[in-house]
């Protein structure tokens, strides 16, 4: 990997000059990668090691948040990057290396269910961990969240206009979709638990083991929120036989403190997902026309075709199905 051009960009030039200040000797800054957000990431080459340094400018990004949610997080050992350095006022971060492992870039058919597994494992622990300090996943957070697919799919995107009836049904769906999460036990949600946000870390032991990235989002919220944020992935695809041997994984060792039924949980899980799609399928359009990164428009079609197929099994959801089958076919139109 070649060395980062820190030349001719004022807030790189900043960062280099911060991380001069804070190391004391030479190093080198190879970019790692620049996310959804405003952040970006740099690994530091030091003679003996490598450390993260990320670019979190305060003006678009909650850094308190991180830093309080790293804290928490690593009071009840989870599994998190050390903050070594951080100045507030410029947005500057140095962090422990996690390394290259992300999840997504090494799962296959082969290894997919021990992964999975061991997420499965961190997520019963990350539940453990006081949400009472962070955000509710309150029902106004929840449709805010749902109304991005009407304003920026539907509308700004495929140009779709819906009658006053088709208004009143979706608005309808979206209260059914915030109650269902909202009846559910409220816990520690990172809020993007997902294969782009897991890394897989060796131990001494040799075993596997996840660490967690990107979780300044985190909210109290809705049980079932991660677990479809990993099954039901907006960037990856598992049979739907896996994933339900997936969610029992999940619902079996904690079936009594959560007191439903397995088709109950099923129900959380499937609403929850399409709470998730709807919301994930009007930020990747915002992300296109706002934030001019177009390549998460890719992502779409995969998370309209999550929400079609639960969509399906749903009486109340037919309204929804409707719409999302509009959306897809103006979609395939427009190829």
């Amino acid at each position: 990997m070649a060395a980062t051009d820190i030349h001719g960009d004022p807030r790189l030039e900043q960062l280099h000059a911060w991380l001069v200040s804070q190391l004391k000797t030479e190093f080198s800054l190879d970019t790692v990668s620049a996310d959804a957000s405003f952040r970006r990431y740099y690994r530091v080459i030091l003679t003996d090691k490598t450390i993260i340094a990320v670019d979190s400018p305060p003006s678009h990004e909650n850094n308190d948040a991180f830093v309080h949610c790293t804290q928490l997080l690593s009071q009840y050992k989870q599994c998190v990057p050390e903050i070594i350095a951080i100045d507030e006022t410029q947005g500057f971060m140095l962090l422990s290396d996690f390394g290259d492992r992300l999840l997504l870039s090494e799962l296959d058919a082969s290894n997919v269910n021990h992964h999975y597994l061991t997420a499965i494992n961190s997520l019963h622990d990350l539940h453990q961990v006081p949400a009472d300090s962070l955000p509710h996943y309150d029902r106004e957070r929840l449709l805010t969240e749902m109304q991005l697919f009407p304003d920026w799919l539907l509308q700004r995107h495929l140009n779709i206009t819906l009658n006053v009836n088709q208004q009143a049904q979706l608005k309808c769906i979206f209260t059914l979709l915030a109650d269902s999460a909202l009846e559910q036990p409220q816990v520690f949600v990172h809020r993007d638990f997902h294969s782009r946000n897991l890394m897989l870390l060796d131990t001494p032991e040799g075993k596997d083991q996840i660490g967690l990235i990107d979780y300044q989002d985190a909210v109290c919220g809705a049980i079932s929120y991660d677990l479809v944020s990993l099954l039901r992935d907006c960037y990856i695809c598992w049979p739907q036989s896996q994933i339900e041997a997936w969610l029992d994984a999940f619902y079996q060792p904690i079936a009594k403190q959560l007191g439903v039924d397995r088709q109950h949980f099923q129900r959380w899980f499937d609403w929850m997902g399409i709470q998730r799609h709807l919301k994930a399928s009007g930020i990747f359009c915002r992300l296109n026309y706002r934030d001019h990164k177009s390549a998460y428009l890719n992502d779409i079609p995969r998370t309209l075709t999550y929400i079609e197929q639960v969509a399906q099994g749903y009486e109340e959801l037919q309204p929804l199905l409707q719409i999302v089958q509009l959306a897809k076919n103006k979609m395939d139109a427009a190829l």
